[in-house]
């Protein structure tokens, strides 16, 4: 990556500001990682300010914590309250940033916010989620709360410099909440893009074997938060269709509020002989042996924006079977980098099935998801560094 010392005015902390860090593990924490360290590598010096987390990990990089409490509908996510917290603010304020980029518009943005405005320092939002369908779900017996926080997101999105969202689809979603000011689309990285060295199905056949699939089934994977709003209610439904048609094991990775009831569904289903929960997993070499032993990577949600796991599983050699019109489907060309369905178990049991059937095709499309979904975060974060420069150059 360039020295970015030869650019002007480079040197300072530049604020990367989220609500989930390690130990907390998703597609945002991730993306915040990776941006720390190639940030790093570049010479820059990343300063993280995030909730506290009774979890301690040691990090060769400034990390701020501010007062926390554990959400208890979204486990094991906690919320940080910097309103009680007196020595986050006085901190801050003392830090040299140079630059903010916030990827949270809840307290750690707002902390963000509030450095902005006492020091002048230009401000990225980076809209990453749809936040309104977790409000809706958080806020179940309070619906009432969710139009208030939503106006203090849109209020922290008008307080950016810049607004970055990861793919233009996700255009609609800001607009629907009500964003007018310009938008720029920074894509997300993939930390599994150089992992294939050789051969991608020699690759593939160890991986199968390192953990413990089967080469005669059709073998199908999950990774991400175990809510329902990510269509895994739909992936169970469509399992017991195939359960007497088709050998299959499914596989799921991750974590989240509809665990428990994922569990007694695939009992309830008669399917513990062939799906397995694994939990959250958190060593990427092992995470990317499940991705590339994996045929195809199932995906029925309309929840999610830009999703890293989409990408994740391409690198390993694996398409996914998405929803047509989903928002992450925008850089989906279906049957060529990727399957595009209906959100029924009947229209996403049969694209399963059609697959199974057709080891050439699969092949195919997944060769081109790889060689069209996969970009390394080295090179992202480059470019996400020529941004920052232009914006420092116009301060």
């Amino acid at each position: 990556m360039r020295n970015v010392y030869s650019y002007p005015d480079a040197k300072g902390l530049f604020g990367i500001f989220n609500d989930s860090f390690p130990p907390i593990i998703d597609g945002v924490s991730l993306t915040v990682e990776n941006y720390v360290y190639w940030l790093q590598q570049a010479g820059l010096e990343p300063c993280v300010v995030t909730p506290w987390n009774p979890v301690k990990i040691d990090h060769d990089y400034s990390v701020m914590k501010f007062f926390s409490l554990p959400i208890r509908s979204r486990k094991p996510y906690r919320y940080g309250y910097p309103k009680l917290d007196p020595f986050i603010w006085r901190r801050l304020l003392k830090t040299d940033f140079k630059l903010l980029h916030s990827h949270c518009p809840f307290s750690s943005g707002r902390l963000a916010v509030y450095v902005k405005k006492h020091r002048h320092i230009p401000l990225i939002g980076t809209f990453h989620s749809k936040y309104k369908a977790d409000l809706e779900h958080s806020f179940k017996l309070l619906p009432w709360c969710v139009p208030i926080i939503m106006k203090r997101i849109l209020n922290f999105f008008n307080s950016c410099d810049e607004v970055w969202i990861p793919q233009a689809q996700v255009e609609e979603t800001v607009r629907e909440y009500g964003y007018k000011g310009k938008l720029t689309v920074v894509e997300n990285g993939n930390d599994f893009a150089s992992v294939i060295k050789g051969n991608l199905w020699d690759y593939k056949r160890d991986a199968k074997k390192k953990i413990g699939t089967d080469e005669d089934c059709i073998n199908l994977l999950f990774v991400g938060q175990h809510i329902w709003e990510k269509g895994i209610g739909v992936i169970i439904d469509s399992l017991e269709l195939l359960k007497d048609k088709v050998p299959f094991r499914m596989n799921f990775i991750g974590t989240g509020y509809a665990s428990d009831e994922l569990a007694e569904l695939v009992k309830r289903k008669g399917l513990s002989d062939k799906v397995k929960l694994n939990g959250v997993i958190k060593d990427r070499t092992v995470l990317s042996n499940y991705y590339a032993g994996s045929d195809l990577f199932l995906f029925p949600s309309f929840y999610d924006n830009a999703p890293l796991v989409l990408r994740e599983a391409a690198a390993m050699g694996t398409p996914t079977v998405l929803l047509s019109g989903s928002t992450a489907s925008e850089v989906i060309r279906n049957d060529r980098n990727g399957f595009l369905t209906d959100r029924t178990p009947e229209a996403f049991a049969g694209m399963i099935l059609q697959l199974a059937a057709d080891r050439q095709r699969l092949r195919r499309v997944a060769n081109e998801a790889r060689n069209t979904l996969v970009r390394s975060w080295e090179d992202v974060v480059g470019e996400v560094i020529d941004r920052y420069r232009i914006i420092l150059s116009k301060k």
